[in-house]
Parts: structure tokens; C-alpha cells; sequence
């Protein structure tokens, strides 16, 4: 059995209670390189045959699960975050399928989860954003053109951007054309919820030269929106004068 895991944003605590039982019990495990906190590994059993997936090409990750397979082998393919989002999985999945090799997914929590979590932060306020796009800016990965970065930005809600560190400029440029302010708050969180996590608020006019200014150039995180400001309206779920299935309101 294959068994696709999510090993959280970064703290070793982060991955899930099956996460975590699934590590322990694998007698191959692949991980994503750099990605993956390497702490997670001394979980492993003692005689754990341990793979690096940053030093090979899909094939040779397919061909290491299939050898396991063969001799009746659990293998944990360990990814970062949850392998639903940017994870590379469904290429893994199919060719699975093709050689009838079983597999599971167990999610893990992202890092855009994570991030939340470092700025204290709630993405859905009411009257600000109901609505998160998880998204990153084109690089060597194209994007489709309907997912272009300014088009996004035009709805105005909030934004989750990876893998976009390295192209802050570009970044600011489509933001602002897509509607968004200078003066629109922005925060850059630097591996969020490892032990040296950095946070880093600013506008979208400012994203550039704040990660300059702070010497971040890759594994951090871009978030943009109103969530961030400090006008929102209450949460009607918890409003005295609101009725509800589980709550009459109050009569006062």
C-alpha cells in the first residue's frame, strides 16, 4: 500500500494523529526533499529505507514505490502542507492506477493554514471576504489565463499566494492591476510555524521591498486583503439579536 501523507506546514506536531501512525509504521518512506520538517523522519522505524524525492524524477519515485509493493511493503509518500495543493500527486496517482498499485491519501494541514495561525488572522470576515483564492504567480509552472493574477485580484477577496516569493515585483504590478490598492494590507510569513517562522506585515505596495529589506527570497507565503485591516462587521452566529436553529434570540 502506498499512503499519500500530508506532513503539515512545518511543525513536527502539525501532522495528523493517522499522519504521524502512518510514518511510524512505513517501512519506505519518501519525502519532499527540503520541504518536509526532517524531524518527522527520526519517527521512522529503525530500519526505515529513507528517500529524498528532491533528487529524483518522477520514475524513479514510482519505481521505488513498485519495488515495495513487490515485497509487500508499506510506503508513506510524504509531502508538505496537504499533497492536494501543489503536490504533484495526481501524476503519482495515475500512474498507480496503471500498475494497479493501492493507495490512500491522508491530508495534512497546509501552509496557508499555517499562516493564518502566525498573524492571528481569520481569512472570512463578514463585509470584508467570504472567499480565499489559493493561487501563485506564473514562474517555470504556467498558469492558465483565466487564472492570471490581476484577473484574480479583481474580486477583491482574500488572497493566498505561493511560490511566488521570487517575483514580487511582477507580483505587485498584477495586484495592482487587478484593483487592489498601495495601500491594501499584505503580510510575507516566512516558513510559518517552524521555529524560525517570521512574519512580516506591509501593503501591497511595500511587498518588494519588505522581503528585500528582510532577506526573504523563497519558502514564505504572500497574503493580501481587507482580513488583515481591523473594520469588519460581527459574525452573525453569534449575534444576541440573531435566531438560528440551535438559538432563539434575545428578547431584550
Amino acid at each position: 500500500m502506498i499512503n499519500f501523507v500530508g506532513a503539515g506546514p512545518g511543525a513536527t506536531d502539525l501532522i495528523t494523529v493517522r499522519g504521524q501512525k502512518l510514518v511510524t509504521e512505513a517501512d519506505v518512506v519518501i519525502y519532499a526533499g527540503s520541504l518536509v520538517n526532517p524531524e518527522l523522519l527520526t519517527l521512522t522505524k529503525e530500519d526505515c529505507d529513507i528517500y529524498n524525492s528532491a533528487n529524483m524524477t518522477l520514475e524513479e519515485v514510482i519505481a521505488v514505490m513498485e519495488k515495495a509493493e513487490a515485497e509487500e511493503k508499506m510506503t508513506v509518500r510524504l509531502h508538505t502542507g496537504d499533497p492536494s495543493l501543489y503536490g504533484a500527486i495526481r501524476e503519482q496517482i495515475d500512474l498507480l492506477e496503471a500498475k494497479e498499485i493501492p493507495f490512500k491519501v491522508t491530508p495534512g494541514v497546509s501552509s496557508f493554514c499555517g499562516v493564518a495561525a502566525a498573524l492571528n488572522a481569520e481569512y472570512t470576515l463578514p463585509d470584508v471576504s467570504q472567499t480565499v483564492i489559493i493561487t501563485r504567480m506564473e514562474g517555470r509552472t504556467p498558469v492558465p489565463d483565466k487564472e492570471e493574477m490581476s484577473l484574480l485580484a479583481s474580486h477583491q477577496a482574500t488572497m493566498a499566494i505561493f511560490l511566488s516569493t521570487g517575483l514580487l515585483d511582477s507580483l505587485k504590478s498584477r495586484l495592482l492591476v487587478g484593483g487592489y490598492s498601495e495601500e491594501t494590507p499584505a503580510a510575507i510569513v516566512y516558513k510559518a510555524t517552524w521555529p524560525e517562522e517570521k512574519v512580516f506585515r506591509c501593503t501591497v505596495g511595500t511587498l518588494p521591498e519588505t522581503a528585500k529589506n528582510n532577506n526573504i527570497t523563497k519558502t514564505a507565503m504572500i497574503v493580501v486583503g481587507g482580513f488583515l485591516g481591523n473594520n469588519y462587521e460581527r459574525s452573525k452566529l453569534y449575534d444576541p439579536t440573531f435566531t438560528h436553529e440551535f438559538r432563539e434570540a434575545s428578547k431584550k
